[in-house]
């Protein structure tokens, strides 16, 4: 059977491909030769069937959101609603990355009622079996693909991967000079197996296995970033890069198997670094997808990390990111709540449209707001903004007319004194409004 990247590869569209087409504002040739040559991707596993979506060059920028339960906090709910939560303010994707509680059976229940494309990072899952029974590196070759099976099985569009950790890239962490090693779970995970048991890293080493897997299941591969740097020091180094070399070259054997690829990057960096390290990206894999957590641009703000990744994001995907990985408030200290993805998407949201601008795409929605911010339409500029709900919650707080400026203003407001008064053929653009009239006199 032949893959979506095969299909494409034809010329031949259906009814996935019409649609991006349309909410791209790009022709369906242009998606497909994207997909073709790996610039795109479109992570649709046939078990789940998602919303299509396509992440890639020359599209607007995708945001995730990932959810799952921990150890100390298993409950299934509280995730179906952060879930609920993210895809209602925007996020493109949903990853799934339980490690507490009945994983198997949260992991079916989420994908069951998940709209958008979902991920999952199957060696979490793995490693835990393992360290259950005695270690994290007593985990098989076997518990690793029979792993990423099972998640294919049951409907995961795209699976993080970490291929490009081996025997030789490990090297790098023990000779570097970094502050932090390793932070990625799953990067952590592997490099222990390879350090223990003085062996390849099995996704490596037959990573031909993987892609027979792939496109089994029709999943997309996201090459994870195990040596992503986990503070600003860390950015940049032999063990980041030596790892992406190794991607580069995994993405040009997965194109050749028909097998659609993405490729994941940092994490903590400075913001004079990230565009270079999207160009990087860019020119050592070939074009591929870039999918990048943050990057968070300083390491001192706890509580507020959805703001330093914010920023990092912005730039990243200026410079040529394509899928911008959410990071809440609590990162760092606590698994998230709702408020807390909510604020993470919306972060994000800001970032990648943010981007989009900077790439001539999406300011028709900017553009509705300012319209409306002329009129002084307040339901307007509730029905383009990103979070209704909390716009007018701040703008209860005043104690103006409805048809007046906001309360810091007042009969001050510049928009209101210049809409009496200026004036074209047609007379006044606004009826004069009443001054110093207010509901809560």
């Amino acid at each position: 059977m032949s893959t979506i990247m095969e299909q494409a590869a034809r010329g031949e569209s259906d009814h996935r491909i019409k649609k991006i087409a349309e909410r791209e504002g790009v022709t369906e040739r242009f998606v497909m030769d994207g997909i073709a040559a790996g610039r795109i991707v479109m992570p649709c596993n046939p078990a789940h069937d998602p919303i299509p979506a396509a992440v890639g060059e020359g599209l607007s920028v995708k945001v995730n959101a990932n959810i799952g339960t921990s150890r100390d906090m298993p409950d299934i709910e509280p995730e179906i609603r952060k879930m609920d939560i993210a895809v209602k303010y925007g996020a493109d994707a949903v990853m799934d990355l339980s490690t507490g509680g009945d994983i198997d059976a949260i992991r079916k229940r989420l994908l069951s009622r998940c709209p958008v494309m979902m991920g999952s990072v199957p060696i979490y899952e793995v490693g835990l079996t393992a360290a259950r029974k005695n270690a994290v590196v007593e985990m098989t070759e076997d518990d690793i693909f029979s792993g990423i099976e099972k998640h294919a099985k049951d409907g995961m569009d795209f699976m993080t991967v970490h291929c490009g950790i081996t025997r030789e890239t490990v090297k790098w962490i023990g000779n570097s000079e970094r502050l932090m090693d390793v932070v990625s779970r799953g990067g952590s995970f592997l490099t222990a197996w390879i350090l223990h048991n003085d062996e390849e890293n099995p996704l490596y080493k037959d990573f031909d296995v993987l892609l027979d897997l792939a496109r089994k299941y029709e999943f997309t591969l996201s090459l994870g970033d195990g040596f992503r740097p986990g503070c600003i020091r860390d950015a940049s180094d032999p063990a980041q890069v030596s790892e992406l070399m190794v991607l580069g070259h995994l993405v040009k054997r997965a194109r050749a198997a028909g097998v659609q690829a993405m490729v994941e990057g940092p994490g903590h960096m400075a913001m004079d670094q990230i565009a270079a390290n999207m160009k990087m990206e860019k020119a050592l894999c070939h074009g591929a997808p870039f999918y990048v957590l943050g990057p968070l641009v300083t390491d001192i703000a706890p509580g507020y990390d959805h703001i330093t990744s914010a920023i990092g994001g912005a730039i990243a995907a200026q410079a040529g990111a394509d899928f911008l990985c959410y990071v809440t408030p609590a990162e760092h200290l606590s698994l998230p709540d709702e408020n807390d993805v909510k604020e993470g998407v919306i972060a994000s949201k800001i970032a990648a449209h943010a981007a989009d601008l900077a790439h001539g795409k999406g300011s028709k929605r900017d553009d509705e707001m300012a319209k409306a911010r002329k009129k002084l339409d307040w339901n307007a500029m509730y029905g383009v903004c990103l979070d209704p709900e909390k716009a007018k919650a701040y703008r209860a707080r005043g104690c103006t007319e409805e048809q007046d400026g906001c309360s810091m203003c007042g009969d001050v407001c510049a928009i209101k004194i210049v809409n009496q008064y200026l004036t074209k053929s047609s007379g006044p653009i606004r009826p004069d409004v009443p001054s110093g009239k207010h509901s809560c006199e």
